[in-house]
């Protein structure tokens, strides 16, 4: 009963409306949590000879796969030798869910699925060899719109952050892919068999390192050392100024990029790094990345 009386006495002497004011001024001063930050992932791309956009991919653990980042594409596509080296079989309606989808740099999209089909367009540039390299599928907008992408082609990688949307579900029209234009796929292949043009796959993809690096005062450092990765087992460490790479010297980091980009699968390099103020020489073997 005290509280009652309590409240009485308050509200004779006018002090309610000054209660209700200070528990405001309590609720106003607290701080509103705030929203975290979506991780952006770095993913190195290489741009073909046809000048597409292309990433390596890995589909329920197997690969990695060349797909093409595809604005244009309504979704993800992927070959049927694809299919059947991932194991991804094809469900409802023509459409495959992915156990598994990740681009090179780590970036893991949930949730992801696809279409198995050996698209016209495909098939044309790999009878003809005319990317320099084989190509395995489009990566396409029910993907892509789960991220805000960063494209710079002066750099090296794409810039993806998720973003809180869900792309809705798309709609086929008039069946699997527009039979009609993909007819014209094993077309593409007698024709290019006619013609006596054969493909040159044989390019040696680059080599993967596992570093990170950053610009200081015009010299190149490494920021980040990869769990596991070939730099780490070689003993390149944080800190470390790289001065060269073989035979090539290192002053920025497009120096560095051009270097490494010379550099295939199984290779070995000689990094001649600066570690408390002595150099030092330390061979990495480049590995596969994914």
């Amino acid at each position: 009963m005290r509280w009652r009386n309590a409240l009485a006495l308050a509200a004779c002497l006018g002090l309610l409306p000054l209660l209700a004011t200070r528990a405001d001024e309590k609720r106003k001063a607290a701080p509103e949590p705030k929203a975290a930050k979506a991780a952006k992932v770095e993913v190195p791309y290489r741009l073909t000879d046809t000048k597409h956009l292309m990433v390596r991919t890995k589909i329920n653990g197997k690969g990695p796969f060349n797909l093409i980042v595809d604005t244009g594409a309504p979704a993800v596509f992927i070959t049927k030798k694809v299919a059947e080296k991932a194991k991804a079989k094809e469900g409802d309606k023509g459409w495959v869910n992915f156990d598994t989808f990740e681009l090179e740099g780590g970036l893991k999209v949930e949730n992801a699925r696809g279409r198995i089909e050996d698209l016209v367009q495909l098939d044309g540039m790999n009878g003809m060899g005319l990317a320099g390299v084989e190509l395995h599928g489009v990566i396409g907008y029910n993907v892509l719109a789960k991220y805000r992408i960063d494209y710079d082609l002066t750099s090296d990688k794409l810039v993806f952050e998720a973003i809180a949307f869900d792309p809705p579900p798309l709609i086929p029209l008039g069946g699997k892919g527009g039979e009609g234009i993909q007819s014209m796929g094993p077309m593409v292949k007698m024709l290019t068999a006619l013609l006596g043009i054969k493909p040159n796959f044989e390019t040696t993809p680059r080599g993967f390192t596992g570093i990170e690096y950053d610009e200081k005062d015009g010299k190149v450092f490494i920021k980040a050392v990869l769990a596991g990765s070939p730099a780490e087992k070689a003993g390149l460490k944080v800190g470390d100024h790289i001065t060269s790479i073989k035979t090539d010297s290192i002053d920025s980091g497009k120096d560095l990029t051009k270097a490494l980009a010379k550099a295939g699968v199984g290779t070995k390099w000689r990094f001649y790094v600066t570690r408390g103020g002595k150099e030092e020489e330390v061979v990495v073997e480049l590995g596969k990345g994914l």
